[in-house]
């Protein structure tokens, strides 16, 4: 049985406002081709294929995509990026045109291709791939590494900053797709604002339902969902909902509340002043270190594929950003709860 690594990699200090800025085409940094199974070339051809909602969600793909951008930049070559069709029926046809088109290494940002790659990944046994919160040692593959976040840590610590901060003693979470991923969002956030306050309310609801990827790229329908919550009393909301997370801060704004982002720090990728207004944090999600350090270790030769790597709050792969700080007067509390995560004096649940 493989074993699954956990590997510290030092905090990128790298704005998601930059990803934003460069995403003004599918190449960048031509150069030459990439390497074989291993790897080993200085100037790779790197694949993406994103997540419902592309490129421009401001949060989960575009944090992909500043990772990939500052690997380009170190390392030369080019990439090509991919979306899924409205449906996202053909994930499993992304991965196969960037392989055909010899792009070395493939990288698939969503815990959904994780239905597809293992039978793609077989087809090209010379390609390198990588998936995001998917399992590669359940897949079996040499040539697939799993690229995987202790979700739950960094939302731990954003329930706690929103405990802290509520005002009501109620608070929200809004779920893009009812999925196990994102539950450990959920789980995460829950037990952090009760580790603080046992008795407060916080009401959680989902956008779509399992199976229907929808709702991580439905503004409208995010708005109306975090609407009702403050309506009920919720003062700050935290969302796990990709570009569906535009309307949680919009209807925060129309309520005069707070809201909580995620994945990349929200208050530097919106660009609306009255939206940054009411981002009290974003949960990070550092799927840009670990795109830009698996595309290192391809270049360098040492992936070793077939196995996870886990990022979690000691290897800083998770936690909360402190843009516009209105979590500057608690953040010796986080710290304190971090460090108790961190010592295992703490365990976060993965299931709400």
């Amino acid at each position: 049985m493989r074993r699954a690594r956990k590997m510290k990699v030092a905090a990128l200090v790298l704005a998601a406002s930059t990803a934003l800025a460069a995403c003004a085409s599918d190449e960048a940094s031509s150069g030459s081709g990439g390497g074989g199974s291993e790897g080993g070339s200085d100037e790779p051809r790197i694949g993406l294929a994103f997540d419902t909602g592309g490129r421009g969600d401001r949060s989960f793909n575009d944090a992909a995509v500043a990772g990939l951008e500052t690997a380009v930049e170190e390392h030369g070559g080019e990439f090509r990026d991919l979306s899924p069709n409205a449906d996202a029926s053909n994930r499993a046809d992304l991965l196969t045109q960037l392989a055909d088109e010899g792009y070395n290494p493939i990288i698939a940002v969503g815990f959904a291709y994780g239905e597809v790659i293992g039978d793609v990944v077989e087809q090209y046994p010379d390609t390198q791939f990588a998936i995001i919160d998917s399992s590669a040692e359940e897949v079996g593959a040499g040539n697939l590494t799993g690229l995987l976040f202790a979700e739950e840590q960094g939302s731990f610590l954003a329930g706690v900053a929103a405990a802290l901060k509520s005002e009501t003693d109620h608070i929200g979470f809004v779920g893009g797709v009812e999925s196990p991923l994102i539950q450990k969002f959920e789980a995460g956030y829950v037990a952090g604002a009760q580790a603080v306050n046992p008795q407060i309310t916080i009401d959680r609801q989902y956008i779509s339902p399992a199976g229907d990827f929808s709702g991580f790229n439905a503004p409208d329908r995010g708005l109306l969902v975090a609407q009702g919550m403050y309506e009920a009393g919720a003062d700050i909301v935290y969302h796990a909902a990709g570009g569906s997370g535009l309307g949680v801060f919009q209807a925060a704004a129309a309520a005069g509340k707070r809201a909580i982002g995620v994945d990349s720090d929200q208050f530097q990728t919106v660009d609306d002043p009255a939206l940054q207004a009411v981002i009290m944090t974003s949960m990070l999600k550092r799927v840009d270190n670990a795109v830009s350090a698996y595309i290192d270790s391809y270049v360098d030769g040492s992936i070793e594929g077939g196995s996870d790597i886990v990022y979690d709050l000691e290897a800083d792969g998770v936690g909360l950003s402190t843009s516009g700080g209105q979590i500057d007067d608690i953040q010796d509390q986080i710290d304190d709860y971090r460090q108790q995560i961190v010592d295992g004096e703490i365990e976060v649940p993965t299931t709400p």
